[in-house]
């Protein structure tokens, strides 16, 4: 399933690229793309339920920059 999900107070494309690159390691995981210019995520996953991974993906974002959220 592929699902756009946009991003809050992403301020870093540096970290807009590590997040990618992070998310794209997790299980279930079949792609994902992080823009800094839309501020978007772009995910595309194995399942139709997205909402465990979506939380693993929050985790993930807050280490790499606190202030930026997924807007479900």
């Amino acid at each position: 399933m592929k699902k756009t999900y946009n991003l809050e107070d992403l301020e870093c494309a540096n970290c807009a690229a590590k997040m990618e690159e992070g998310i794209n390691k997790l299980p279930g995981v079949t792609s994902a793309t992080v823009s800094f210019i839309t501020q978007k995520l772009i995910l595309e996953t194995e399942t139709d339920d997205q909402s465990k991974l979506i939380k693993e993906i929050q985790k993930l974002i807050k280490k790499i920059e606190p202030d930026c959220r997924v807007i479900l």
